[in-house]
């Protein structure tokens, strides 16, 4: 009975891995539309980006990469059973998903009120940066509240297999953001 359980939980499991793999290629191919849209539009507008980008940009790529790091590190605590230092360094990776977040909503505020680039811009091409970290900004939330449900996971001593579990589906996301993040941040470093 326990082992036809099991097997019915792993089914499952791998059925919602897929989805967020059809999820992440769903988004992937978001990103590439919004990168090439932006393309045309520059080369057939004759506008460039003309920005210099706000260097908490910079810093937000740090602390994404760095968050990604901590969540390595919690996943591998989470296969050795090591749940004080999962949880901690789940606490850490949200910490630090939460300053990406303000990082780039500071990055905004220079654009508009320091720059005077604004989402709706006589130069469209501008508009771009704000349409591309925003949509970012909103996969981050949602991989915040993937960490968020692996924390409580944690916390509650969920089975192992579900925590294991939670934390590949929140470790896969997360490290999607950081890759599509580091993307999106050269192809606008390399169109300023």
């Amino acid at each position: 009975m326990m082992a036809q359980i099991q097997q019915e939980d792993r089914i499952n499991l791998n059925a919602k891995k897929f989805v967020m793999w059809i999820f992440i290629f769903t988004s992937f191919m978001l990103f590439a539309a919004l990168t090439s849209g932006f393309i045309v539009y520059s080369g057939g507008s004759g506008h460039g980006l003309s920005v210099i980008l706000p260097s908490s940009f910079r810093y937000s790529t740090i602390v994404l990469i760095a968050s990604s790091v901590t969540l390595f590190f919690a996943s591998r605590a989470a296969k050795r059973l090591e749940f004080e230092k999962q949880q901690m360094l789940l606490w850490i990776t949200i910490g630090l998903g939460v300053g990406f977040l303000l990082l780039q909503v500071y990055g905004w505020y220079i654009l508009a009120y320091k720059m005077q680039i604004y989402l709706v811009d006589p130069n469209a091409t501008r508009s771009f940066v704000y349409v591309m970290t925003f949509t970012h900004l909103l996969h981050v939330i949602g991989g915040l509240i993937w960490l968020i449900s692996a924390l409580k996971g944690s916390i509650k001593r969920i089975p192992q297999v579900k925590n294991l579990y939670r934390m590949e589906m929140t470790s896969i996301f997360w490290h999607f953001l950081d890759i599509i993040w580091i993307y999106l941040y050269v192809f606008l470093l390399l169109n300023q």
